[in-house]
């Protein structure tokens, strides 16, 4: 049986609750929703702007990958919790033009889900999440 490990970088901000930044289990990584939050403060960052806390977000997603042995070319999913409807056209660019100079192999992309929803924190406006599956 395959060991389950816990997945901790100082590249991405520590998990404020009782959960890993990520966790490995063969070849599959899922990381823990991420959000705008600096990794050696974990400091809130760029209030009210979308498109810089959706890059950080994605950053911080890109560095716990890279911890538990992947990259965005490896993931197969990732999922996107909006706060608001009205911030998907910003955060959808953003996003397309992280994942184009990220993801080496080219597309297919990850597959994509974007939900609208209330975030754990007021200054939140995106949190990310990530599964992949590692060759």
């Amino acid at each position: 049986m395959t060991e389950k490990i816990a997945i901790r970088t100082d590249a991405a901000p520590a998990p404020a609750h009782a959960f890993p930044q990520g966790v490995r289990k063969g070849p599959i990584l899922a990381v823990s929703g991420q959000g705008p939050v600096a990794p050696a403060t974990g400091e809130y960052l760029h209030p009210g702007d979308v498109k810089a806390q959706t890059r950080r977000t994605l950053e911080n997603v890109a560095a716990i990958l890279e911890a538990g042995g992947a990259s965005l070319d490896d993931v197969m999913t990732l999922r996107v919790y909006l706060a608001d409807r009205a911030d998907f056209a910003a955060m959808n660019e953003v996003y397309a033009a992280f994942l184009a100079e990220r993801c080496t192999a080219g597309v297919p992309y990850p597959t994509r889900t974007t939900v609208i929803c209330t975030l754990p924190r007021a200054e939140m406006l995106v949190e990310i999440d990530a599964l992949a599956c590692i060759d």
